[in-house]
């Protein structure tokens, strides 16, 4: 029986080539710290840690971030490179409008459900690092905006494509949507109560059929 591909997702990247040893271990080390990140959080992601887990010396580790701080910068952006290619890009693949707003809220509470066991990045470091001022706080913050800018961005589709009714407003949907993402990490990983993510999915649902225009 041939092999079934795994589903991509951001703890299984798709395979990507790479030219040189330093990237491949720049790449193993970025997944090790991103395991790392979703069971300790970002304080568990250490030049030691790292060394710990790769079985390598800090000074190897070192020389491809020179700082933990570096290390944990670098981390958040692999986590968002990865979340942009299994959420965002496939839903480009979908007509503008509702379709894509609407796959775009699939994917995005696909990948919620696989991060059960290890943690969502946006939502775990925002708790983590609200109170920490510093650049991997910043780093955090502006790619958790932009994630935000580009749903706000599809539902303003939405409503110009004529598939959302004209009143809607995006950032109260958003609010919503991102709500019921929020609790279903929440109750899924912290009260492991699976039936929270049919309870995210028929809300979403509901929140995009209450703001379909009315049918004259």
């Amino acid at each position: 029986m041939p092999d079934v591909p795994k589903r991509t997702t951001i703890s299984n990247p798709p395979f990507e080539l790479v030219t040189s040893k330093g990237d491949i271990t720049k790449s193993l080390i970025l997944d090790a710290a991103l395991y790392l990140a979703g069971r300790d959080g970002f304080e568990g992601i250490t030049i030691g840690s790292i060394a710990q887990r790769m079985q390598m010396s800090k000074s190897g580790v070192y020389a491809h971030f020179e700082s933990k701080e570096n290390l944990q910068i670098e981390v958040i952006r692999e986590y968002h490179r990865r979340f942009r290619h299994v959420v965002f890009e496939p839903a480009l693949q979908t007509p503008r409008g509702l379709p894509r707003l609407k796959k775009m809220l699939e994917l995005w509470t696909e990948q919620t459900i696989s991060e059960v066991s290890t943690g969502c990045i946006y939502i775990s470091g925002a708790f983590e690092l609200d109170d920490r001022p510093g650049p991997v706080r910043e780093e955090l913050v502006l790619i958790v905006k932009t994630w935000r800018k580009t749903l706000v961005r599809a539902i303003e589709m939405a409503i110009e494509e004529g598939h959302l009714s004209a009143k809607t407003k995006p950032l109260d949907m958003l609010f919503a949507v991102y709500s019921f993402i929020l609790g279903l990490q929440h109750d899924a990983r912290f009260l492991k109560k699976m039936s929270s993510v049919e309870i995210a999915r028929r809300h979403i649902k509901g929140i995009l059929d209450l703001n379909k225009p009315v049918q004259s």
